[in-house]
């Protein structure tokens, strides 16, 4: 049949099983949103924003494994998307972005919205496409998908000028391509490499990262350690891979994780990373990372061996194949005195907070007890985001959902306005800071609209607070822009875009405010009040081993 090129970008988007959409029009992809509006069947959510819709679609893609997609039109339009991809490309999550340009005869002429987004984006995709004949639409969009998905997934954008939306062209429907793990790259000498690694290891150790997640190897990875009874630690983009209620579950790795984790990865005489990249914070100081043990990493992707940490051993291939092949090899292992040694460490080195008053952990595990562990948590970046990580054990992946290799502020209400959208069945909540929520507050206004029932816990210091936590240890004191000392009331701008606020300012009011904030059925915001000078720990100096993790007690020892 005849379509125009507007009408076959919905056709192709139906073809992927595409049911949801983020994003805000604009006077080039006013085509595309025609053929939206005709079409009926897929829903498109206006967000306030069009970094908003990006954030959106990645949390959409992180809860359920699918495709994520938003649309922009050009100029400011398409750059308001460019933080969002970013984040979604530092972490691997499989996006499409379609953006909508000025026509052929305007390009390279300084025409009005008009902006080189494929060049703009090219360093923070896996791939991009600029289309401008209505005949290659079809094959654009439907290798894109393809792209997203396949290896190590990431973001592909896709720019079509204005004519190529308008112009027809025959269309003819095809089913998705299905896109199997590539196990060419899976050899056996290295299989049997590792397994005379693993065989002869006396205290090996886990490491998993979010890979493990991307490939659904969860129930291998549990297998795998049980076989070879090795502690599990994680990264923050790993974080329900493996059970965190697990007994050889060993908490985080790097700069915030446990000292119990990072104590274990240097006293290790095997590190098996796992879907992991080795980022830089959770290795600290490269030459001193894991001295004592052989490395072994299992990734899909090649580019990630000896980036970053030099490796003794390496499979390449997606990580749940490889483990498929791998656990039948492997013989069943005891390592009583090692795994005993992890766990007076977990003794001695308990994660705490102080006690008196309202605090981060604190609320954090009142979140946890709430939900039982049943919930899709989210987060914005800082002090609030490790605590996240820290306090709340994930025993399923896809449930946590931040933003981890850009750090990206304002992340983490967009992403569960996406997941619950995709899963409403599940409780979604954005975690957040005070600093965080300001970056994309306006989003409360699109959970009200579409009645999409979010908890946006605040845990609001009235600063900045992890750039705050270095001011004082490394920095003398001096804050340096990093106060929130205005009056803004979170809880008079929840109510003004249309959702319910509750202040939370007593640990006696937390339990409370969350049963409330579950019952009410719509967006809620609870403002939790807390003392600027809470602190994470443990805490690795930057640059420094992972082993020299301090905390509070250690800086009374000092003085």
């Amino acid at each position: 049949m005849v379509l125009t090129g507007a009408e076959i970008v919905i056709a192709c988007l139906e073809e992927q099983g595409i049911d949801t959409v983020f994003g805000y029009p604009g006077g080039a992809i006013l085509n595309i949103y025609d053929a939206l509006y005709k079409n009926g069947k897929i829903r498109h959510i206006l967000t306030s924003h069009e970094q908003g819709a990006s954030h959106a679609a990645d949390g959409y893609a992180r809860a359920t494994g699918k495709v994520g997609v938003c649309f922009a039109t050009s100029g400011p339009g398409a750059t308001n998307l460019v933080t969002g991809i970013a984040t979604a490309y530092m972490d691997s999550v499989p996006m499409v972005a379609i953006t909508c340009n000025v026509g052929n005869s305007l390009l390279g002429k300084d025409s009005f919205q008009e902006v080189d987004i494929a060049g703009i984006t090219m360093p923070v995709t896996k791939y991009n496409f600029i289309v401008k004949d209505v005949n290659n639409l079809a094959k654009v969009v439907r290798r894109a998908f393809k792209i997203a998905r396949s290896g190590r997934p990431g973001p592909v954008l896709i720019d079509i000028t204005k004519d190529a939306t308008s112009d027809s062209a025959e269309y003819i429907q095809e089913k998705p391509e299905e896109i199997s793990p590539n196990n060419d790259t899976i050899r056996q000498e290295d299989l049997e490499l590792a397994v005379r690694m693993i065989n002869e290891s006396e205290k090996p150790m886990i490491f998993v990262g979010g890979g493990a997640i991307a490939s659904g190897a969860s129930e291998e990875l549990l297998e795998f350690a049980e076989k070879i009874n090795a502690p599990v630690c994680d990264s923050l983009m790993g974080k329900g891979a493996f059970s965190g209620e697990h007994s050889l579950y060993a908490g985080m790795l790097g700069m915030h994780g446990t000292k119990y984790a990072n104590l274990g990865v240097t006293n290790c005489d095997l590190l098996i990373t796992i879907g992991a990249r080795f980022s830089d914070r959770v290795f600290g100081n490269a030459s001193r990372f894991a001295e004592k043990a052989k490395v072994l990493q299992i990734d899909v992707d090649p580019a990630e061996i000896n980036k970053n940490i030099i490796t003794s051993a390496s499979i390449i291939g997606d990580v749940k194949e490889v483990l498929k092949k791998l656990n039948p090899l492997l013989k069943e292992k005891k390592h009583e005195e090692w795994t005993a040694f992890i766990d007076s460490l977990k003794a001695r080195f308990p994660l705490k907070y102080k006690e008196e008053g309202l605090t981060g952990p604190y609320i954090v595990e009142e979140i946890y007890k709430a939900t039982r562990g049943d919930a899709i948590i989210c987060t914005e970046v800082g002090q609030h985001q490790m605590w996240a990580a820290q306090y709340y054990k994930y025993s399923r992946p896809r449930t946590f959902l931040t933003s981890g290799g850009l750090g990206t502020m304002g992340y983490g209400l967009g992403a569960a306005m996406g997941a619950k959208l995709a899963m409403p069945e599940k409780t979604v909540i954005n975690i957040a800071g005070d600093g965080c929520f300001r970056m994309n507050m306006n989003e409360l206004a699109t959970a009200a609209r579409y009645h999409i029932p979010v908890v946006e816990v605040v845990i609001n210091n009235h600063v900045l607070g992890m750039v705050r936590q270095w001011q004082t240890l490394f920095y003398g004191g001096r804050y340096s822009a990093t106060i929130l000392d205005d009056q803004a009331d979170f809880v008079k701008v929840a109510e003004a875009l249309g959702c319910r606020g509750i202040r939370v300012t007593k640990k006696e009011e937390v339990a409370s405010a969350l049963k409330e904030a579950f019952a009410y059925g719509g967006p809620v915001l609870l403002d939790c009040q807390i003392d600027c000078d809470d602190k994470v720990f443990p805490m690795v100096p930057a640059g420094a081993a992972i082993e020299e993790a301090f905390d509070q007690d250690d800086l009374k020892e000092e003085k």
